[in-house]
């Protein structure tokens, strides 16, 4: 793959994965955050500008680099992570009421979801 073509298709994969974090800070079944860290994987091999912009949001920057650093997450951003599956996921089974294929469907994805995030070793910051 040439150069100019890998970095406009990692371009545009970034882009796209970048969309899909956005869109699944509304939709609960589309996780924000693995969109987000594999968005700043295409964008690190293709766009520095646009790297560094997902690593300084203010919102997800710092989890990213810490991510990005060491394969981490803090504790807080797990804790935060859960209220947000079990809240999203209970109002989506809420809203499927009657349809128990669905309720079990999303049941099971909920807790595959929090059984993976809580696997994920933890940032430990040194005490002073």
């Amino acid at each position: 793959m040439t150069k100019k073509l890998r970095q406009t298709t990692f371009s545009l994969l970034g882009g796209i994965f970048f969309m899909l974090g956005i869109i699944g800070i509304i939709i609960p079944i589309l996780p924000t955050t693995p969109f987000m860290i594999v968005s700043a994987a295409f964008f690190a091999e293709s766009s520095p500008r646009l790297h560094n912009m997902l690593l300084n949001n203010p919102w997800f920057g710092e989890d990213l680099r810490c991510w990005e650093c060491n394969k981490t997450m803090k504790r807080h951003t797990k804790k935060r992570a859960t209220i947000i599956i079990i809240i999203s996921f209970s109002l989506s089974i809420a809203i499927l009421w009657g349809s128990i294929a669905w309720q079990i469907l999303l049941l099971f994805i909920a807790l595959t979801l929090l059984f993976f995030l809580w696997r994920i070793e933890e940032t430990y910051q040194a005490t002073l």
